[in-house]
């Protein structure tokens, strides 16, 4: 009887279920890596499954999935659906904010709110926990992309405005947070100023030079490929672009030596373009080549002993479905019916979109032949040549009728393309924008203190605070530190913002007292000293000015250089 009831004791324990675990008992790491797979919906990661594992069949799961262990739901401030901008800076800061906002307070809107906001702190910058580890704990940081650098994902974490596409303020801000290593797009668009302080500082700086990039041993170092946004995996020339598994080996490796440890975020940017674009082709390849980049953040992980991997997308989007209404029967169809065609694709819609505007218009047959294994209906030849866009049709472009094609025509060519090889499949989309699902969460800790369950994207805030023995409280100290209005740190002074001398430019705050002055630029975190600016003082953090406002939020300790 004694034996029965331990044995049905034992039973209970082992299938009780598991809980989150409790804040105090995360055993803080020396090296954090979170991995976003950007607008990446829980059906991309099905449809990515199955391809990989039609294509191989030794290769039935993903890398992530011996971790998945709870779901996120992602949310902006005041909407339950986000673009990446307020749905990353809430993972980073631990605020909710607005569409478009980067690491940036929201303004008010006590009607729609999902939590309670303080009117007095819209526009404020929120310190992130990439900006807090360096700070507070002296570790080095890193940023892993594959669109341009000051898109939002990135930019959330290293960079402050409450208007994403503002580049001109993102931009130097990063560049300026002093992160050790930087690999992704964007090689046409750091400016010289850029350029000067990161070699000035010891920088390592490669643009579209991959060869170089591999030589090197810097442990700091920016790489930056394509003028903008990096090519998608399938359509990559794996001789001029780095893969996301290598630009996250590379750095990896450079961030190791640091002897107190490392921040490093790794997004796969474009599974969220090709949701956009609803590309299954471009989702699924783009989604498996971020999972070998978890694959090499766990591999390193696990050696390693000290590092936590956390892996999770920031929103849903495009509304994917394996199975659509007008594919007659294919809840039926089988694993050959429903993947093989799939599986010919060798290129994206943005790929086949190229290769059709690269080649004559009598190739293209064979563009299709070769890349996708069918030939184009006339219908759909018709809809190509009478695509604005395509730089090769017959038809000259005024005499094109896109009203002709309007069960075809999608309005771009990338588009149309992704009709095309998205009809040869019984995938569907409900959307061309973002969803409100809940997200997958994957995380791998060396003493096993996961966050299990659900959790609001506030929550996995506190959870990656916690893996470096900090807590949300303690980012907010650092924000009313380091984000503090001008008119609060120097309401003792004279203060005058000087207008910029071109549309281009930027606004400069001057402080005086009566030995001593203080010209400040916004977006970096250089402040000069005295009438000739002779002298500089590097912060820790970086300057933003916000126009709404016209307010420029820095540190309190900027008074010291005044007395």
């Amino acid at each position: 009887m004694k034996k029965t009831f331990a044995f049905l004791l034992l039973l209970a324990v082992i299938l009780m279920p598991a809980k989150a675990v409790e804040k105090e008992n995360v055993k803080p790491v020396k090296n954090v890596i979170l991995l976003i797979p950007d607008g990446t919906s829980l059906a991309t990661i099905s449809m990515a499954r199955w391809l990989q594992w039609y294509q191989d069949p030794n290769k039935p799961k993903l890398n992530i999935d011996p971790y998945l262990c709870g779901t996120v739901r992602t949310h902006s401030s005041n909407a339950p659906i986000g673009d990446s901008a307020p749905t990353t800076s809430c993972y980073m800061t631990g605020q909710p904010s607005r569409t478009g906002y980067v690491s940036t307070y929201p303004e008010s809107d006590p009607e729609n709110d999902i939590y309670p906001t303080d009117p007095s702190r819209a526009f404020q910058p929120l310190t992130t926990v990439l900006e807090a580890g360096k700070i507070l704990k002296g570790k080095a940081t890193g940023l892993v992309f594959t669109c341009e650098f000051p898109h939002a994902t990135p930019a959330d974490c290293s960079a402050h405005s409450y208007n994403r596409g503002k580049y001109e303020w993102i931009a130097p801000q990063m560049a300026h947070n002093d992160l050790n290593v930087v690999i992704g797009g964007g090689a046409g668009l750091i400016t010289k100023e850029m350029e000067d302080y990161l070699l000035a500082n010891g920088y390592s700086l490669y643009k579209n030079d991959l060869k170089g990039m591999r030589a090197d041993t810097n442990e700091k170092m920016w790489a930056l490929y394509g003028d903008r946004e990096m090519n998608y995996d399938l359509d990559r020339d794996p001789n001029e672009q780095p893969s996301i598994e290598e630009m996250t080996r590379e750095a990896i490796e450079r961030l190791s030596k640091d002897p107190d440890g490392f921040f490093l975020m790794v997004e796969g940017s474009k599974v969220d373009w090709a949701a956009h674009s609803n590309d299954p082709v471009g989702m699924a390849t783009d989604f498996l080549a971020f999972d070998r980049a978890c694959g090499a953040a766990l591999e390193f992980a696990k050696e390693n002993g000290e590092t936590a991997v956390v892996i999770v997308p920031d929103h849903g989007n495009s509304g994917i479905s394996i199975g659509r209404r007008d594919c007659t029967g294919y809840d039926k169809l089988s694993k050959d019916q429903l993947f093989h065609q799939f599986s010919l694709y060798k290129l994206t819609a943005e790929g086949f979109a190229k290769k059709v505007n690269s080649v004559p218009n009598s190739e293209v047959q064979e563009v299709f032949r070769t890349y996708a294994g069918f030939e184009l209906t006339p219908e759909e030849l018709d809809a190509l040549n009478n695509c604005e866009d395509y730089k090769n049709s017959p038809i000259p472009v005024d005499q094109r009728k896109k009203e002709d094609n309007s069960s075809l025509y999608s309005g771009s060519l990338t588009g149309l393309m992704s009709h095309i090889i998205t009809s040869r499949t019984c995938f569907g989309f409900t959307t061309g924008g973002h969803t409100g699902e809940e997200v997958f969460l994957a995380a791998y800790h060396p003493q096993g203190t996961l966050p299990l369950g659900m959790h609001t994207n506030i929550e996995l805030n506190e959870y990656l605070c916690n893996l470096f023995g900090m807590t949300h409280d303690n980012l907010e100290e650092l924000t009313h530190k380091n984000f503090v209005p001008h008119t609060e740190v120097f309401k003792d002074y004279k203060c005058e913002i000087v207008p910029a001398e071109d549309e281009k430019g930027n606004p400069t705050l001057v402080v005086k007292n009566k030995k001593k002055q203080l010209t400040i630029t916004p977006f970096t975190n250089i402040v000069k000293m005295g009438k000739k600016g002779k002298e500089e003082i590097r912060l820790n953090s970086v300057i933003v000015y916000v126009d709404k406002n016209n307010t420029f939020y820095l540190p309190t300790s900027l008074t010291e250089y005044l007395q």
